[in-house]
């Protein structure tokens, strides 16, 4: 892969991270409230959990971003995490911070799981 090519990926991962930071307003959302109404209680519980979901995805997609710069500046960027083979440019372009290249995802996803190639996703969370 081309420096110049890479150099944008980079940019894309970190105005994505940038935006991830920044996307705070669910915090405000699953705050504890107390109503009268017990049919108030239940909505409001149910906008909790939508909130902490909101939360999760966010910061997994955030360290997902962040394994993605981590690759950059190791040299690994765009290679396969489970096979190293290249992943297709059409594949970064639609999703700049995948681990993995189509073929693997594709088993990853018939499995049920998501592979965390030698701790690689979690390594910036220290």
């Amino acid at each position: 892969m081309m420096q110049a090519q890479i150099q944008e990926y980079r940019r894309m991962l970190e105005a994505k991270a940038e935006e991830l930071c920044s996307d705070r307003h669910c915090v405000d959302e699953i705050a504890i409230q107390r109503v009268a109404d017990s049919m108030d209680e239940v909505v409001l519980a149910n906008e909790r959990e939508l909130a902490m979901d909101v939360i999760h995805r966010n910061a997994l997609a955030l360290q997902h971003v962040l394994d993605a710069l981590r690759r950059i500046r190791l040299g690994d960027y765009g290679r396969c995490m489970e096979c190293s083979r290249q992943i297709a440019p059409r594949r970064l372009a639609a999703v700049p911070w995948a681990p993995l290249c189509l073929t693997c995802q594709d088993a990853a996803d018939r499995n049920g799981t998501e592979r965390l190639h030698q701790g690689a996703l979690f390594s910036n969370a220290a």
